[in-house]
């Protein structure tokens, strides 16, 4: 079983910070350099570079646990300011509990199991527990990057105190008050976007980034629930295979015969396809599972974009339906014309803004995809070479059986 509390490697995932790095005059690089597992909670260590003013030194590193990527994901979408940017999706929260889980239960179901297929399983869901660690420090990293990479976000004084401030940030979790009073503010935001999902949009670019997004949305998350299942189909098939080789493992021990030689070559054959299938679905949940749910996330994100233009479009209507009711009742006309003006200005603003960040989402997502499709094809290929090789190894050792 793995430990409640340990240090996990993931330097071979992820590029290696070095004082080689070269940074622009405003550049910051970012990266997860270690991260530590415990039973409640995982600590990041979060480790910077930069040349921006804004910091005090050029490289640090503080210590940070998910409740404080929520605390600073909080603080730019509550910031009026960023209301027209696509604000990146807060990393999922660590959650090893079913990893846990089947590791208890396979140690439940020692007894009935033969030694081989114990450590088999065993292996498999250890790492398919540590895949898992990889990918939520992924997750953190990608959050936090997106931030430094963006002209706007990266200058936030909530970024610098996350990344510069040494101790804890005293974030905590919302209690049942706030977490009642975010229920039904989830509600009326829902509400509002079914009606404002409807509402009359003028200008053609909005109306045609509106109607892909809720179609792009909806499709993705489809496709993200076909590659788990993909996944998941993989990963019985490995289960699958260790049961064929510990079969065959034990029918040549206590079945000496002609046939024993047969299925200890058998046993061999499936053990070998048993880690090029491991392979292959980890390639499937990394290279496309993840890509299709970051950006089923981050398309979220543009549509809460679109939603808080919207919701601006709206009290810009109101707006001037009270300016018009105040000049034929000819009062309160200045605090209206003042009113109806402002939000004018935020209105055109967060537009501007928003086209700028949506041709930019376009942009990342094709890139993204092209790139993350392409490494799962050379995966893809790559195995499927290895697979006819092991194939025509196990003909040829038969032959020479025969």
């Amino acid at each position: 079983m793995l430990a409640p509390e340990h240090s996990v490697d993931i330097s071979d995932s992820k590029p290696q910070h070095s004082d080689s790095i070269n940074l622009n005059e405003n550049d910051i690089n970012i990266d997860i350099s270690d991260a530590l597992s415990e039973k409640e909670k995982v600590k990041f260590t979060v480790h910077t570079k930069t040349k921006l003013p804004i910091f005090q030194e050029q490289e640090f590193s503080v210590t940070r646990q998910h409740e404080e990527f929520i605390w600073l994901h909080d603080r730019y979408n509550e910031n009026e300011e960023y209301a027209g940017l696509i604000i990146p999706p807060a990393p999922a929260r660590p959650d090893f509990d079913s990893s846990r889980a089947k590791l208890q239960k396979l140690s439940d179901s020692e007894g009935s199991l033969t030694r081989d297929e114990y450590e088999k399983m065993k292996q498999e869901l250890e790492a398919e527990y540590l895949a898992m660690f990889k990918k939520t420090v992924s997750m953190h990293e990608v959050f936090l990057q997106r931030l430094a990479t963006h002209p706007i976000l990266r200058n936030d004084n909530n970024f610098r105190v996350f990344l510069e401030y040494k101790e804890d940030l005293s974030v905590r979790g919302k209690n049942a008050k706030e977490q009642i009073s975010g229920f039904f503010k989830t509600l009326t935001k829902t509400a509002d976007e079914v009606f404002l999902a409807n509402q009359k949009e003028s200008d053609e670019f909005f109306e045609r980034q509106k109607q892909f997004l809720l179609t792009y949305n909806t499709k993705i998350k489809d496709a993200t629930a076909a590659a788990d299942k993909a996944t998941r189909t993989q990963k019985s098939i490995t289960d699958t295979y260790i049961k064929l080789s510990s079969g065959l493992n034990t029918l040549s021990t206590s079945d000496k015969t002609d046939l024993t030689k047969y299925f200890i070559l058998l046993a061999d054959y499936f053990e070998k396809a048993r880690k090029l299938e491991s392979r292959i679905q980890s390639d499937i949940d990394l290279k496309l599972s993840d890509t299709l749910r970051y950006y089923m996330r981050d398309s979220k994100a543009a549509l809460d974009l679109m939603y808080r233009r919207s919701r601006c479009l709206a009290d810009f209507d109101t707006a001037n339906k009270n300016l018009d009711r105040a000049r034929q009742k000819n009062k309160d006309v200045q605090q209206a014309e003042t009113t109806q003006q402002n939000i004018k200005t935020k209105f055109e603003t967060i537009s501007e803004k928003a086209k700028d960040e949506l041709n930019d989402f376009k942009t990342r997502r094709v890139q993204m995809f092209r790139k993350n499709l392409i490494e799962l094809t050379e995966f893809q290929i790559k195995h499927t070479k290895a697979q006819i090789q092991t194939i025509k190894g196990v003909i040829q050792q038969y032959d020479t059986l025969s």
